[in-house]
């Protein structure tokens, strides 16, 4: 009899490669810590995009998300972008767990579409709590515009609390019901994306007033953000370990994949409003909305008991698009995808380390690109073109443009014809 394992993805948002403990950080997170611990740690895993909307994008679909077109390389803009959403055509992950017969479910941020037909209801998933937009405050949920964001469905609805622990109420109800049944489960935090706000700092947004000049929340000292970003990270670790103990105390614990990641990685600073030490992204160069490892390199963590090892660190490099293919083998799909797979199945390095494939990754958020291949990486950042090695080089400091010219006439090839392969015609 197959066996089918259920599947949660816990994706924090902004959370930087060096916020957490097990990645070096200060802060203690137990239960993310202990996560690692019991599973398998990346310590080169990266994001599609330097931004929400095209890492979420690519999770679901698998692919690069730039062939949806360039609305999908940065943040879907609720103003903009009303009528934008994802491929009906295409075969999204939660639809996929649906044909396996498992129960799908969405908490917390969507960002792929703002009105029917692009609702996370209208893809696959057959319960979603939580916000549509990029961003809203987590206590009063009034979304950036000033409207309110907090659905149930696809209806309006306000509920009343601090949005990590309402997403995390929702998610524990979710796994009592569906205990007995084979199950996929979204955690889709929004911490720690501005308003900066833990649990026990004030509200902000109020509604029917655009705060898209005034969207960082309260912050006494703009010049030290961090104290109230540690406890929006310390309100996740929590989060964590009360799913941990809800499947504990459902007996499903064993046969639960739990993987947690990151969207993008974490700001540094934010200039415009004159914000410092925001998030944390370790050694790495550049935030989020760069390409810069700062901007894509993530936490990624990945724990079955059944199945995986604990204790397991892989330098291997991958994506988010990888895990699309991954949960496909993991669950025993046959059914062909319509859309082009561009990411590859890490479940065997998962479960005995065996090395990934040799490829190239690219990355394109307007005008700014990355490529990599091995431990060689150009990039296009503010129109600077840079070509850096990662293994001597992992805080991408020195400039190799000038030394290695046909290296860089090579990437310049890679990148265009990856351009012509992925971007719409």
């Amino acid at each position: 009899m197959e066996v089918r394992p259920n599947i949660i993805i816990i994706l924090a948002d902004d959370l930087g490669y060096g916020d957490l403990s097990c990645y070096g950080g200060n802060l203690k997170t137990v239960n993310i810590d202990q996560l690692a611990k019991t599973g398998f740690l990346m310590t080169d895993f990266h994001t599609n995009g330097a931004m929400c909307s095209p890492t979420r994008a690519a999770i679901l679909t698998g692919m690069y998300q730039n062939r949806l077109g360039p609305h999908f390389e940065s943040a879907l803009n609720g103003r903009i972008h009303q009528e934008v959403g994802l491929p009906h055509d295409y075969l999204l992950m939660p639809e996929m767990f649906r044909i396996k017969g498992y129960r799908t479910a969405l908490f917390g941020k969507w960002h792929l579409g703002y009105q029917s037909p692009n609702l996370p209801t209208d893809h696959g998933f057959e319960r979603f709590t939580g916000l549509l937009s990029g961003d809203g405050d987590h206590h009063t949920h009034i979304s950036r515009w000033g409207s309110l964001d907090w659905w149930n469905q696809d209806t309006l609805n306000l509920d009343s609390g601090y949005t990590t622990d309402l997403l995390t109420e929702a998610s524990l109800k979710f796994i009592d019901e569906n205990a007995q049944k084979p199950f996929f489960m979204f955690l889709s935090h929004l911490a720690i994306h501005f308003p900066w706000q833990g649990p026990d700092d004030p509200p902000h947004r109020v509604k029917g007033i655009d705060y898209k000049d005034d969207k960082w929340g309260i912050i006494p000292d703009r010049t030290n953000v961090r104290p109230h970003v540690e406890k929006m990270i310390t309100s996740i670790d929590k989060s964590l370990g009360q799913i941990v103990a809800k499947l504990q105390e459902n007996e499903i614990r064993e046969n639960t994949i739990i993987v947690f990641t990151s969207d993008n990685g974490g700001y540094r600073t934010y200039e415009s409003g004159g914000f410092k030490n925001i998030s944390s992204n370790g050694i790495y160069r550049g935030q989020k909305t760069q390409v810069y490892e700062g901007g894509h390199r993530v936490p990624f963590i990945v724990n079955w008991p059944d199945k995986i090892e604990a204790g397991g660190v892989s330098s291997a490099t991958a994506m988010t698009m990888d895990l699309l293919p991954t949960f496909s083998h993991m669950i025993h799909f046959q059914q062909t995808f319509p859309q082009p797979i561009d990411g590859i199945d890490l479940y065997e390095h998962f479960i005995s380390n065996k090395p990934l494939p040799q490829r190239n990754l690219f990355w394109k958020m307007d005008d700014s690109y990355a490529i990599r291949q091995g431990s060689l990486k150009i990039t296009y950042e503010n129109d600077t073109l840079s070509l850096f090695n990662l293994e001597s080089d992992p805080g991408e400091k020195e400039n190799l443009i000038e030394e290695q010219p046909a290296t860089v006439q090579m990437f310049k090839k890679l990148y265009q014809d990856w351009l012509n392969e992925v971007l719409p015609r």
